[in-house]
């Protein structure tokens, strides 16, 4: 197994192409074709995370935050990602982050946290933009089906619960082949018509290689003609995220003392409940108070997140119960959710759970 393979398993999970276009997901220290001796994960690289990896002999480390977050213009050792980022090199350890693409993905962080939480009837909270785009291509109408079978297959044609989902409109395609051409039909030198199949198809952009290869491939023509085109369509399936429902409406009170106890809070901050009883909830794990006004306009009762500043307390007090249960809290799930997708995936590998994780953020209790 090299990095890359190892990258390509995590990818199956949280794809780097579904990050937020301020982070810096995917690998930032290390060779891609490095061979990989073991696996560490965490939640946050630090010093004593690298030293671990270092005496466990494991070559590759595997966080949620990525450790470069922001550009190094040096590296010194004169500040901790400095420090971390030489010793990971002078030790020849890898260092993989799946951050705002693991918040992102069915499976992923929010999913967890609905999991943890009892939230049924789930749907992204904030879907993502610019993911999707259009197929099209034409394709004689005997070998149409085998055509749209392999696009599907590579992972296009969903739309919500549905799949193998296509629109096909017939016509006529005109061409000539050139001298040297191997026509499937016609014949060089002379203008040919030929009923075919216009067939478009969705796929997400992360696919769109995949599917137009295998579209190729199962295409019967030596020059396949095909469009993409970008759609401004939501992905309802991929964004920051969730909203989902109790499965009984319970006292605001109560869900208080069910967050706390469930997410082993030490505190939490909230604001005045504006309803006696709630019943759906939105939950982003991290930093999610800006998803509050999309949160209301879902309908939820409650927003569960971190890292929530006073004015959007005070903003949304009328609107939304709005609970900080802490960055760390709404996000622990992590180290675990890459430790059985992975295990899953590749039973007999050494991958360890960092025996180093801390919460960076204490409380004062009087």
């Amino acid at each position: 197994m090299t990095v890359k393979d190892v990258a390509k398993i995590v990818e199956q999970l949280a794809p780097v192409g579904y990050q937020e276009g301020y982070d810096n997901s995917g690998l930032s220290v290390g060779s891609p074709s490095m061979e990989v001796s073991g696996i560490l994960l965490c939640f946050d690289v630090t010093e004593k995370v690298v030293d671990e990896a270092i005496a466990l002999g494991a070559n590759l480390i595997i966080s949620h935050h990525p450790v470069i977050f922001s550009g190094l213009k040096s590296i010194t050792g004169r500040s901790t990602v400095e420090r971390i980022v030489l010793k990971a090199i002078q030790h020849n350890i890898a260092l993989y982050a799946a951050h705002t693409n693991l918040d992102s993905v069915p499976r992923g962080i929010n999913d967890k946290l609905c999991d943890i939480l009892g939230l049924q009837n789930r749907q992204v909270l904030s879907p993502l933009k610019g993911q999707l785009v259009k197929i099209v291509t034409f394709v004689p109408q005997q070998q149409a089906q085998d055509v749209r079978d392999a696009m599907f297959a590579a992972g296009a044609g969903g739309i919500g619960s549905y799949d193998c989902c296509s629109f096909n409109s017939e016509g006529k395609g005109s061409f000539r082949a050139s001298e040297g051409a191997n026509p499937f039909v016609g014949k060089i030198g002379e203008l040919h018509f030929e009923p075919e199949v216009r067939v478009e198809v969705v796929c997400p952009r992360i696919f769109v290689n995949g599917v137009v290869g295998a579209m190729v491939d199962a295409h019967p023509y030596e020059e396949v003609a095909y469009d993409i085109v970008p759609l401004e369509n939501d992905y309802n399936k991929i964004g920051i995220g969730m909203v989902g429902e109790l499965e009984e409406p319970i006292a605001a009170s109560a869900f208080l003392e069910l967050v706390k106890e469930k997410l082993g809070c030490s505190v939490l901050r909230y604001s005045n409940p504006n309803k006696s009883h709630v019943k759906k909830v939105a939950v982003c794990g991290g930093s999610g108070a800006s998803l509050a006004g999309v949160a209301v306009a879902k309908g939820a009762d409650v927003l569960v997140t971190g890292d929530v500043k006073y004015h959007a307390f005070l903003d949304y007090q009328e609107k939304l119960l709005l609970v900080d249960a802490g960055h760390f809290e709404t996000e622990q799930f992590a180290i675990g959710i890459f430790y059985d997708f992975i295990r899953e995936k590749i039973a007999n590998f050494a991958v360890y759970k960092t025996e180093q994780v801390d919460n960076p953020v204490n409380y004062l209790y009087r």
